[in-house]
């Protein structure tokens, strides 16, 4: 849908309507007015449609030709874990804006004497390091990406608890969808620090392109048939990010 905003062509009291196209997330702000129109090429609006196209293409095609290797993961992890299959959580999308996210489930339920939740490391099955290896448990979230909360490239979308730890420059990887792989994730995945991941994320929001999408997502099918980066250094997953300075993997 196109925006509306007035700038003065011709003489100061014969404002034309120029129509421009809207970030993401930005709707129609109403009925249009009268008047003559005139139409402003902005570029950047030909690449978020173009991005946007390829994700629900991908996310379309993806969700038809991997349905047989979703159905075998969900039952594997039925069998191993019972209910529930996915796993929803709350993550910070476009604009920092709350959504769920889901994933196939790689963790037993399991808790403390005091009720809190057991490590990782003590959670995570057998089959759930077998799935996160490969990335499978991450194919649910094709969905998100159909239904417009996730992109199929950008950086990946983390816990809002973040949201307040993150500097200025960091919180600029919320400017652009959180992606179901990125920039961050061929370099290396969970295996680099917090500083360089989020750097890298950054990087990507000031140099995105439809080519650079393509080359993300070529990448990542190298990388995850490598299953290199998968954890970091010393930890079942990845370390709690707890700002600049001590954010560590």
């Amino acid at each position: 849908m196109l925006i509306e905003r007035f700038e003065n062509v011709g003489t100061p009291d014969d404002p034309v309507p120029v129509r421009s196209c809207p970030s993401p997330g930005e709707s129609d702000p109403g009925p249009r007015g009268r008047g003559r129109w005139a139409i402003a090429w902005d570029p950047g609006c030909a690449s978020r449609a173009a991005k946007r196209c390829l994700d629900i293409v991908g996310a379309l095609l993806g969700l038809l030709v991997l349905a047989p290797l979703l159905a075998a993961v969900a039952a594997a992890v039925y069998l191993a874990m019972g209910r529930p299959v996915l796993f929803a959580q709350v993550r910070s999308g476009y604009r920092a804006r709350p959504f769920t996210l889901f994933k196939f489930r790689t963790m037993r339920t399991a808790s403390g004497p005091d009720g809190a939740a057991l490590p990782d490391a003590e959670r995570l099955t057998r089959l759930g390091r077998l799935l996160r290896r490969f990335s499978l448990d991450e194919l649910p979230q094709l969905w998100n990406v159909l239904r417009g909360e996730m992109s199929l490239v950008g950086p990946r979308p983390l816990l809002p608890e973040y949201l307040p730890l993150y500097t200025p420059e960091q919180a600029r990887r919320h400017d652009v969808r959180p992606g179901l792989t990125g920039w961050a994730q061929v370099r290396g995945r969970n295996a680099v620090g917090w500083g360089e991941r989020l750097a890298d994320d950054v990087w990507y929001v000031e140099h995105r392109s439809l080519a650079l999408d393509l080359k993300i997502l070529a990448l990542t099918c190298r990388r995850v048939l490598d299953g290199k980066g998968v954890s970091g250094e010393g930890e079942a997953t990845m370390a709690r990010f707890r700002g600049t300075g001590g954010g560590t993997a």
